[in-house]
């Protein structure tokens, strides 16, 4: 378990030193809310649904971190994420564009600190603590799933439970030109479970209170 881990802090370190320079790009978050047209037709309406893969609920990207969203759109840009609609609409979207998506999206329908205050911590159960502790999830993703310790990972809490187990999923599917996430260090994580087991994390993920949410554009208000 030690070598494993070494060798993903070792791939971590790799990762952040390519992307720094398209993530240090400095987003505009007005110039950013006039280039979302390609999102808000699944990302801006409540309990939209994808149909590829699977069908599950879109993620919920407003209050995401800027620099999560902007890595996850270069992930799709380089084929490092599968989705074809996600790569069509990553390949039209230039390092600036990505930035200011990113920075719009970050600050979106965000709570307020009161708010956020007022969140209650949701208990796993023994059985997901388990599961949790496995691949010691809390370590990158942080308090309550909300807090990652490198803001190029995503707030977990609060997600949709169906997209999180289809993204999980993802990270163990090899070999498939159209499914699967390069993501070698969450690769490791997810071989480690059956996908009973992602499931259970999947919906225990989804229960705990999060800064996510779907904020309709006033064309879906």
């Amino acid at each position: 378990m030690t070598k494993l881990f070494t060798t993903l802090f070792a791939l971590a370190v790799s990762f952040v030193t390519v992307s720094a320079h398209s993530q240090d790009i400095k987003g505009d978050v007005k110039a950013g809310e006039g280039k979302i047209a390609m999102c808000i037709g699944c990302h801006g309406i409540k309990g939209y649904q994808a149909s590829f893969p699977e069908v599950y609920k879109v993620p919920m990207i407003s209050g995401q971190s800027a620099k999560y969203i902007q890595a996850a759109l270069n992930a799709y840009k380089k084929g490092e994420r599968k989705h074809p609609t996600m790569r069509g609409i990553a390949d039209t979207l230039n390092e600036q564009d990505i930035a200011d998506v990113a920075a719009y999206y970050s600050q979106h329908g965000v709570a307020d600190s009161a708010a956020a205050a007022s969140k209650t911590v949701k208990t796993p159960s023994p059985a997901v603590a388990a599961l949790l502790g496995k691949a010691n999830c809390v370590s990158c993703h942080g308090a309550d799933f909300s807090k990652p310790i490198d803001p190029s990972y995503p707030k977990l809490g609060g997600q949709h439970a169906d997209y999180l187990f289809v993204a999980l999923k993802a990270y163990k599917t090899e070999n498939n030109p159209k499914v699967g996430r390069g993501n070698a260090i969450m690769a490791g994580m997810a071989k480690q479970y059956t996908n009973t087991e992602l499931k259970q994390l999947a919906n225990y993920l989804s229960s705990v209170e999060g800064d996510l949410k779907t904020v309709p554009q006033s064309k879906f208000r």
